[in-house]
């Protein structure tokens, strides 16, 4: 149900079906192509508790999810029947979309599909190199045969993989360029790339052309480029055959036509281009690793926000492909640990507790590579400790790149990559400079951000019973601004609240009460900011700029209105007594719902404090909470 509603949340917020050319998603955003972004209300997005984030880039409107992005990707797309949008994306693409926009969507199409596994068989040949090392599994073991053989099998199989993905990406028929890429790791052209390397071996020909056989195993660009090739063929064929012959004959013409082509142009050509890449990027990469880490590192998470880093995801695993090592992924650990270091020292400084429980969630998942939570639901919205993040990034970067560490499969940037720079010898200097670096780059951002990243808290005596402080004199004292209770009953912590939404402080700090009357008034002179039409839910702004949320009982919205009743609409004006809602106490607890009531400042990270009342009981317009400005 959770995921259902932000689903229709957001399918509302892009302007809905008729505006969704396609969609995807990747390990935490959902990465739409729209026909109009004017139609999209990117702020209601991101005012929506279930999104983190809403990026424009790349040709994509990108909505950050966090890591459920794949629940709630699937609910969305079973509400708009959009299950095969992505198939479409070429045929409705936008024209004015810049060429390089166009790339990056391309690569984050055709790659994204497949993070998840990557990322897994990455890991599981890193952990492989550890348990060699360290002396758990023998190379000629049963064990290690089976492991290596489901760790090495998608990459082994890479032509067959992307031509799945590239044709759907291109607008074709997947099983086509599926085919094609099957024909590329055939065992007959295997045998024959084999036997074209002994000595004697004659050359062999297709219709009277010399073929170059090579070994296409663990290539990217080749097939790419083939499938291409395929879909553009396809959708030319479809257009002249007849419909009684078409959905033969047209993949018989795209496999007899591209496959030779592939073994005969495409494929050297593609080669060629891989090799220069590699080439390329060594040459860099040589002249200065120390220079290279640093500014890789610095700006890898820039590049993140914008949707960027997809376009060197083909350079990462065309270098394994290429050369058996990449030098770019070791450079990443330093930045995605920076940022998680930096969101360390967010948890530990701040006292807001919707913060706190972001920024763990946020740690955790960064640890484990996914950064875009940490980045933009803590780090970035702060901007010091996103600096601090890229600085200590950078640094560690520079100790990478003067250790020359390599990466022996692809993987997500993560605690997982130490297994994976291991190298066949063991461990050396280059491991130990990963370690070094990337825990430097952790430590910095951490205390960098907890000393320097966030606004000194208020230092004040422990809270006293509000309801007898004398310091407290009226509604703006020096203390901070106060919240009269709007309800009379008994107080409870807001992290006994059974929902967990209310609970985690998600939504805001603040306080509960279990009520004794069913009538809530104003807890401050205000504005009715928003009544929820089932009359279980209100809003309040204060004179003084507090958003107070009263939420009489819990899944209360069930009973669609029923034992409410409104006594003001959005936009009255208010003074703190003012009689809002009524409701029956005795009919919802006889309906089965708990009429526990939080009420919370959901603008409280604006503050720095929110103290709530002693006591285990209130009155209505007792002092509730005071918010430190």
């Amino acid at each position: 149900m959770q995921y259902t509603t932000v689903a229709s949340e957001i399918l509302a917020g892009v302007g809905g079906q008729s505006n969704i050319n396609s969609v995807v998603h990747c390990a935490t955003r959902l990465r739409f192509k729209l026909k109009d972004t004017a139609r999209a209300d990117a702020q209601a997005l991101k005012d929506n508790p279930g999104v983190i984030m809403v990026v424009e880039s790349g040709g994509q409107f990108q909505v950050v999810i966090g890591n459920h992005v794949s629940e709630v990707y699937q609910a969305l797309v079973n509400q708009a029947g959009l299950a095969d949008a992505e198939e479409h994306d070429s045929k409705s693409g936008n024209s004015k979309e810049s060429v390089f926009s166009h790339c990056i969507d391309i690569i984050s199409g055709i790659f994204t599909p497949l993070l998840g596994v990557l990322a897994a068989s990455g890991i599981l040949k890193g952990f492989l190199a550890l348990s060699i090392v360290c002396g758990w599994l023998q190379p000629n073991s049963g064990s290690y045969t089976i492991l290596f053989a489901a760790s090495d099998s998608l990459f082994y199989f890479f032509p067959l993989v992307l031509g799945y993905t590239a044709g759907k990406k291109f607008g074709g028929n997947p099983f086509i360029t599926m085919a094609i890429g099957g024909a590329l790791v055939h065992p007959l052209m295997l045998a024959a790339f084999n036997a074209a390397g002994q000595p004697g071996a004659s050359e062999v020909y297709f219709l009277g052309i010399p073929i170059t056989f090579i070994n296409y195993s663990s290539s990217v660009i080749p097939i790419i480029l083939a499938a291409w090739v395929s879909s553009r063929l396809e959708k030319g064929f479809n257009r002249v055959l007849h419909s009684n012959i078409k959905n033969f004959f047209t993949p018989l013409l795209c496999l007899v036509i591209t496959v030779p082509a592939t073994f005969l142009l495409i494929g050297p050509l593609a080669t060629w281009l891989s090799h220069l890449l590699a080439s390329g990027f060594q040459i860099i990469y040589s002249a200065a690793p120390p220079v290279a880490g640093g500014v890789l590192a610095g700006l890898w998470q820039i590049c993140v926000i914008f949707g960027l880093h997809w376009g060197l995801v083909p350079l990462m695993i065309n270098n394994l492909s290429v050369l058996g090592y990449d030098a770019m992924l070791p450079l990443l650990l330093p930045a995605v640990m920076g940022q998680v270091g930096a969101t360390l020292g967010v948890f530990l400084r701040t006292r807001d507790a919707k913060m706190k429980v972001l920024a763990g969630s946020a740690f955790t998942a960064g640890i484990f590579g996914i950064t875009e939570p940490a980045v933009y639901g803590v780090t970035l919205p702060s901007k010091k400790p996103f600096v601090f993040g890229c600085v200590g990034g950078a640094i560690g970067g520079v100790i990478v790149g003067f250790c020359q560490t390599h990466v022996y499969s692809f993987g997500l940037a993560s605690i997982f990559s130490f297994a994976q720079i291991i190298p066949a010898t063991g461990v050396d200097a280059s491991v130990w400079g990963a370690i070094i670096g990337t825990l430097i780059a952790l430590i910095f951002a951490a205390i960098s951000t907890f000393f320097f990243g966030l606004p000194a808290p208020v230092v004040t005596a422990e809270t006293e019973d509000l309801s007898h402080s004398s310091s407290i004199t009226d509604n703006h004292s020096g203390l901070g601004e106060v919240i009269f209770s709007p309800i009379s009953g008994e107080l409870l912590a807001l992290a006994d609240v059974s929902d967990n939404i209310f609970a985690s402080g998600l939504l805001g700090a603040g306080i509960a009460i279990i009520p004794q009357q069913g009538r809530v008034v104003s807890p401050v002179n205000g504005v009715v900011a928003s009544l929820f039409k089932t009359h279980h839910a209100i809003g309040i702004e204060s004179d003084s700029g507090a958003e107070i949320l009263i939420h009489v009982g819990i899944d209360t919205v069930k009973l669609d209105g029923k034992y409410f009743t409104a006594h003001v609409k959005a936009g009255d004006r208010v003074n703190a007594g003012d009689l809002l809602l009524e409701f029956d106490c005795t009919a919802i607890t006889g309906a089965g719902y708990d009429l526990t009531t939080p009420i919370i400042i959901s603008n409280s990270e604006n503050y720095q404090d929110v103290l709530c009342t002693k006591g285990t009981a209130i009155t209505e317009q007792a002092p509730l909470l005071t918010v430190i400005r």
